[in-house]
């Protein structure tokens, strides 16, 4: 497995780890309707539940820009930073959004929204 498409699976697999935060710990957590329990968490579970979808919502952009590049035959030692700085950006994200820390989870978002834009320039270059 290249680099890069590590770095898209790890960032597929983060919605999993943000449910995983947001579950971690409780022992009324209900599997028969995990989705119900989960909306009706407050503070910090709450907002690992909404990392987890903004991560859903987060990952398409990521993974089409990836592909794209890919195709158009981009050097894959310049996509190889981008991708990883993707990934870091989406870790802190979804930290700060679990710490509460909404001014600097949104400047996460931003460094990762332009690594996806990047890696479809690069595309554009190719």
């Amino acid at each position: 497995m290249t680099p890069i498409v590590l770095a898209v699976v790890v960032s597929g697999l983060l919605p999993i780890v943000c449910a995983g935060l947001a579950k971690w710990g409780f022992r009324n957590y209900d599997n028969r309707e995990p989705r119900a329990w989960l909306a009706a968490q407050e503070g910090w579970r709450a907002r690992a539940n909404a990392a987890q979808q903004n991560s859903f919502e987060a990952f398409p952009l990521f993974a089409a820009a990836v592909v794209f590049a890919m195709l158009a035959g981009a050097e894959p030692a310049q996509m190889l930073p981008v991708c990883w700085f993707f990934v870091a950006a989406r870790i802190a994200y979804i930290g700060c959004y679990v710490a509460d820390k909404a001014l600097l989870r949104t400047f996460f978002w931003l460094l990762g929204l332009a690594a996806s834009l990047r890696l479809f320039a690069f595309a554009m270059q190719a």
